[in-house]
């Protein structure tokens, strides 16, 4: 695992070891930020299902403002926690040890949003569609935000959920990323 770009580009990250942890591979990191690269600077970024931080530390290194990297499992979090450490990247980085729903409730209290939203919980166990029910609930997103979802390739999601609306979906071997927007008639900027 490695940080492909950047001012941390070429960085070796810590790996998982045996913890129950699937890092984004490379070839499917890379294609996400070529999609998303130009809502890249600047950007306040949510990493869901974070792991080591493999994907939301590539934000950093790439130019976003802040990421928020959500994580409940306290052993991964600490390698997280090294490998923020390891880039010189964890003044731009909140975490926070807990699940989605509860890190949602406290990014709200906080008053943040974002304009990208990461997920990339366990493959085809529903929480994909669990992440976009959740983020339905709070105004989280921003104006022209994108939230995206790391899912098996052989998964089926919605077209449209709620206030969002399917607009890419792209696979890579037995992995996709899917991504969301505000659909038209849901956009915030319709009165």
């Amino acid at each position: 695992m490695r940080v492909i770009a950047g001012t941390a580009k070429k960085r070796k990250l810590k790996s998982p070891g045996k913890l129950p942890v699937r890092p984004t591979a490379d070839r499917v990191k890379e294609s996400l930020f070529n999609i998303i690269g130009s809502r890249l600077p600047d950007s306040y970024f949510a990493d869901l299902y974070a792991g080591t931080g493999g994907v939301g530390i590539e934000a950093l290194s790439r130019g976003a403002a802040k990421v928020l990297f959500v994580e409940k499992d306290s052993r991964v979090m600490r390698i997280l926690q090294d490998n923020l450490a390891i880039t010189g990247l964890g003044g731009d980085a909140e975490v926070i040890l807990g699940d989605v729903q509860a890190a949602i409730d406290i990014a709200m209290r906080k008053q943040l949003t974002f304009d990208i939203v990461f997920a990339d919980p366990p493959y085809r166990q529903g929480l994909a569609v669990g992440v976009l029910n959740i983020l339905n609930k709070y105004p989280i997103l921003r104006l022209n935000g994108v939230i995206v979802l790391e899912i098996g390739a052989d998964e089926d999601m919605p077209d449209q959920a709620g206030k969002y609306q399917l607009w890419r979906r792209v696979k890579y071997g037995d992995t996709a990323l899917v991504f969301y927007q505000f659909a038209v008639e849901n956009h915030p900027t319709k009165a």
